[in-house]
């Protein structure tokens, strides 16, 4: 064998071992649901919608990880791009497979089921499903996949197996910061932070009169910004104050960056609210709430307060990225539109929960656009490098660093403007109702004027699931992973191409 062919035969290996482990993570995943069975007698007509997915996956998972137990030293044989394609065929497989309960159980079509397992994985909350009269297994299930989609597949693959390309994988899937130098550590951390405030959402729900299993639905779903509801008008069907602001909490807590809550949790908040995210979220909060409330104030509820509490719980709902609401958007005037459409453009934390193009690269543009115009004003002045806050303190903004950013925001925006086109062509709405779901797809968020529902044609969803998926994986290892498995395939068929042809052509020189 060739050095090339015997590179490429551990490198093989490796992907495999990863893959291996990954089909079993989330073929458990989905094997979750049948917990809930027991509490709810009447759905268990539908064990085996989610045994023999699950099972299945579980099982092949196995032999492929056994299969490809790889010998010492293959892990240096590791790629950005093969990092990135193990992380594409993660969430791809695992929105397959989070759909085909749903359509064994009958509940949906296999293109609704697909979005539904999108929208939940990615934490987006966009729906298709008739909650009013879907079976409680089925609801855990998509609250589950929300929770689980907010942490991350290769998160919670390292919550259980090790690996010494468990940090590749782990900033391939969009985990910018490590918060201990083991990467089993900080994935532990993570998990501590995220399932505690799971807990601590789901009691004060109950508190707040909320039963237990909505309460913990919910929680899993604001946590991770998600925004999946058991209830058709989601949380304004409760129309109890001290459950929206549990829930304001809760979303907010989710778009803040793991690094931040890390410091959170820890007591220190100087250093937390110093953070140049932080700040803008904040900002950002302060001047949309009233903006929406004035325009709401104006017919479509009765006070200024009660404007005020119904744009609070917007907004944060928006730059969350979390999807809940209280009221319909239907009648809401097209400058409010035009605000949520920013807060969902611009999003949460990197490394957070959230989607959208977040915050810290909002502050960067700010600061380049800051930068350029003190330049035009004085062009002989000498102006310093401009810096930007993160969780572990000032980081200059250096040209790679605006080349980087700018890149992301120009891509950003495109796939919007094309997707806000594709949205209105195969809803056939106007271009403001397209903006706005489109904007909620990207962003993942999951709020929606009305347009996406279980009436919904298969094209629309299809282009809003395309949004999902690119805004969930960062758009960048979308493409590096399809990249990376073109060439895959392309050197596979030449590496085993090449022995078959040598036989054919020694077959032919015989029978001359």
């Amino acid at each position: 064998m060739t050095g090339d062919a015997g590179e490429e035969k551990k490198s093989t290996a490796r992907s495999g071992h990863y893959v291996g482990k990954l089909m079993v993570l989330i073929g458990a995943i989905v094997l979750v649901p049948i917990l809930s069975l027991p509490f709810f007698p009447g759905d268990r007509e539908y064990l085996s919608a989610f045994l023999i997915p699950g099972g299945l996956s579980v099982l092949a998972g196995g032999f492929i990880w056994w299969l490809r137990s790889k010998p010492d030293g293959a892990d240096r044989m590791d790629t950005v791009g093969r990092n990135s394609l193990t992380v594409v065929f993660a969430w791809c497989y695992g929105f397959v497979l989070g759909a085909l309960p749903l359509v064994l159980g009958h509940q949906l079509t296999f293109v609704q089921a697909l979005f539904e397992a999108v929208s939940g994985f990615t934490t987006t909350g966009l729906s298709t499903m008739d909650v009013s009269v879907t079976p409680h297994v089925f609801l855990f299930h998509r609250g589950f996949m929300q929770f689980c989609g907010g942490l991350g597949f290769v998160m919670v693959m390292l919550l259980f197996v090790r690996g010494r390309s468990g940090r590749e994988l782990f900033s391939a899937e969009g985990h910018p910061d490590q918060l201990s130098p083991n990467i089993g550590r900080t994935a532990r951390i993570i998990a501590s932070i995220y399932i505690g405030f799971t807990a601590v959402g789901t009691i004060l729900y109950c508190i707040c009169g909320m039963n237990f299993f909505d309460s913990l639905i919910h929680s899993m779903c604001a946590l991770s910004t998600g925004g999946f509801s058991n209830r058709v008008d989601s949380i304004g069907a409760y129309n109890s104050l001290p459950i929206e602001g549990v829930t304001i909490g809760l979303m907010l807590i989710g778009t803040t960056n793991f690094a931040i809550l890390w410091f959170l949790v820890r007591g220190k908040f100087a250093q937390v609210f110093k953070t140049s995210e932080v700040r803008l979220m904040l900002a950002l909060t302060i001047i949309a709430t009233p903006l929406i409330a004035v325009g709401l104030a104006q017919g479509l509820v009765r006070t200024f307060p009660e404007g005020l509490r119904v744009a609070l719980f917007n907004v944060a709902s928006a730059i969350s990225t979390t999807g809940y609401s209280t009221v319909s958007y239907a009648n809401w005037p097209p400058y409010a539109l035009g605000v949520m459409i920013i807060l969902m453009f611009i999003g949460g934390g990197v490394g957070s929960t959230a989607g959208g193009l977040k915050l810290s690269r909002c502050v960067i543009l700010l600061k380049i656009l800051k930068e350029q115009i003190h330049s035009q004003i004085a062009p002989g002045a000498r102006i310093p490098k401009p810096t930007y806050r993160d969780a572990f303190g000032p980081v200059t903004i250096d040209e790679r660093m605006k080349t980087s950013i700018l890149g992301f925001f120009t891509v950003y925006t495109l796939i919007f403007v094309v997707g806000t086109l594709g949205v209105a062509v195969t809803a056939g709405c106007d271009l403001t109702s397209a903006m706005f779901e489109f904007a909620s797809s990207l962003g993942t968020v999951g709020l929606s004027i009305g347009i996406t529902g279980p009436a919904t044609g298969g094209p629309q969803l299809i282009v809003e699931m395309i949004g999902m998926g690119l805004g969930r994986l960062e758009i960048f290892v979308v493409l590096v992973g399809a990249r990376s498995g073109y060439t895959w395939m392309r050197d596979t068929m030449r590496l085993w191409n090449g022995p078959m042809r040598a036989r054919l052509a020694a077959q032919k020189t015989a029978a001359k």
